[in-house]
């Protein structure tokens, strides 16, 4: 099935590894363009190198989302090097778990600065474009845990919960432009952030999961792929859950 996104460009945010990497290698499989940014050039290199087979064009630039000026600037060599970016994937995320009461500010601030104002930063600096060029897809990385809250994570789910604040409201002040934007909320996806859960932890997600098994990062990048194209035109400011049924 052809998605439609051939030739255009993208940009993953936190695309060196893990569900971005995978976001970033679906799209590119697809004929798109795609921009990595991400602040660990060593693990971006080797996602680079697994899309240059592909035969599209891709960029690696270090970003840090939470300073809007690294954003901007970042933004700008994009343009100069490649062009619009015409599809957005809103997904750097970093977790500093524990109970509420043992939460350093410090822990507290840097999640919502990476996770949210990421989001805020990077929406903020490519809309204008999407909007003068007509046309645009911003997808947002969100979680499960954003819609029923978890134990130890306050920090996270409160980032999570505003990001779909967040993509119901720009969806609404992007609409007349043609331009789309949508929240993706995985459960309990196989990575490098589930793998360091201790056992009883995994074995406890697992319980609640009714299809009984986890979901899988090439699950979460074909979910992303199909909202990044024109398949998905008549669909905007929704919530999709890819959970396994963990939450219904």
């Amino acid at each position: 099935m052809d998605l439609g996104i051939r030739g255009k460009n993208v940009l993953v945010t936190g695309g060196a590894r893990g569900i971005g990497s995978n976001i970033a290698m679906s799209l590119a499989s697809e004929g798109a363009n795609i921009v990595v940014t991400d602040i660990n050039e060593e693990a971006a290199v080797k996602t680079l190198d697994a899309i240059s087979g592909l035969g599209v064009k891709a960029y690696f630039y270090s970003m840090n989302v939470a300073d809007s000026n690294s954003v901007t600037d970042c933004v700008k060599k994009i343009q100069n090097d490649l062009g619009i970016v015409e599809i957005l994937v809103n997904n750097a995320g970093i977790t500093r778990d524990t109970l509420l009461i043992r939460m350093k500010e410090e822990d507290w601030d840097l999640v919502l600065n990476v996770n949210l104002k990421g989001a805020f930063n990077c929406t903020k600096a490519i809309a204008p474009i999407m909007m003068k060029n007509r046309w645009g897809r911003i997808i947002n990385i969100s979680s499960v845990v954003g819609v029923m809250g978890n134990k130890g994570q306050a920090n996270y789910s409160a980032s999570k919960a505003g990001m779909i604040g967040f993509t119901k409201s720009c969806a609404h002040e992007f609409a007349a432009r043609n331009i789309t934007v949508n929240a993706i909320a995985p459960g309990f996806i196989v990575s490098e952030m589930t793998n360091v859960l201790s056992g009883e932890v995994q074995n406890d997600f697992m319980s609640r999961i009714p299809l009984g098994r986890f979901g899988s990062i090439d699950e979460v990048a074909s979910l992303v792929a199909f909202l990044a194209s024109e398949k998905a035109a008549y669909i905007t400011g929704q919530v999709i859950g890819i959970n396994g049924g963990m939450l219904m």
